[in-house]
């Protein structure tokens, strides 16, 4: 493993152990707070420097002046070729998961595209409907059981969580992201960034008209880990205390009747 690529690393998970410790001394206990969410008074910091600052002033202009100026199909498969290299991390994290269909697809796209393909600039592995969402080492930790753990937004990154943080430190060590130089990586997270920026378009309007920005990212956040943890399928979760609500509303109201 190249030893340049490590620094990185170790930064982000800095950060998170952090928060972490931060939360233990910041609490408030007349205050109620979301379980999911005890650094919200941090994590609130974190958001306003990420959206009204890092993204107004640096990632949306950069991810629009990508999009506007580099042309349609070398966007395409610089960003084949960004998603290419996480194919072989898929497959190991379809093989723990017991996606075996899945594994194999996994593992006929990164040898097709990385041969016929040119190094994933073109994606014929799709000719052949060998499309499966890519699988990161977090949601085989949620398949195993593992809770999402404080959420987290991290400044200039946006919202994250304690699983998903470890997940994505776990999916940066299998080949071939961990033997890639430090700037080669860079350049390939700002691909993959500037690609999901630019993709934000119909969603950023939502963000601006919610009561609560912040609050909207969140469970936004949440309900799309949902999704792809069960395949887009997720279970339909009922609020026990507003079922009791409800019920003894009903109760009350067929007793006056």
């Amino acid at each position: 493993m190249n030893s340049i690529s490590s620094p990185p690393r170790f930064m982000r998970m800095f950060f998170v152990t952090c928060l972490l410790v931060l939360s233990g001394c910041s609490s408030t206990p007349d205050v109620e707070n979301d379980p999911k969410d005890p650094l919200e008074p941090i994590n609130r910091v974190s958001w306003t420097i990420t959206w009204d600052y890092a993204d107004k002033y640096v990632f949306k202009p950069a991810s629009s002046a990508y999009a506007d100026y580099t042309p349609t199909f070398l966007r395409s498969g610089l960003h084949n070729m960004a998603l290419n290299l996480n194919e072989p991390s898929s497959f190991i994290n379809n093989l723990l998961q017991g996606k075996f269909t899945n594994a194999g697809k996994s593992a006929g796209r990164f040898i097709l595209n990385s041969t016929i393909g040119l190094f994933g600039f073109f994606d014929p592995a799709s000719d052949f409907e060998w499309s499966t969402p890519q699988e990161e080492f977090g949601e085989v930790l949620a398949v195993y059981g593992v809770g999402d753990g404080p959420y987290i937004v991290i400044p200039g990154l946006g919202p994250s969580s304690v699983r998903e943080e470890v997940g994505d430190f776990v999916d940066r060590y299998y080949w071939p992201l961990a033997v890639i130089d430090f700037w080669p990586n860079i350049v390939r997270s700002a691909i993959i960034g500037l690609e999901a920026r630019a993709s934000l378009g119909d969603q950023e309007q939502l963000i601006y008209e919610a009561v609560d920005p912040y609050e909207f990212v969140k469970n936004v956040y949440f309900q799309n880990m949902q999704y792809k943890v069960y395949d887009g399928n997720p279970p339909i979760e009922v609020d026990e205390d507003e079922e009791a609500e409800l019920d003894a509303y009903l109760d009350e109201f067929e007793d006056e009747g």
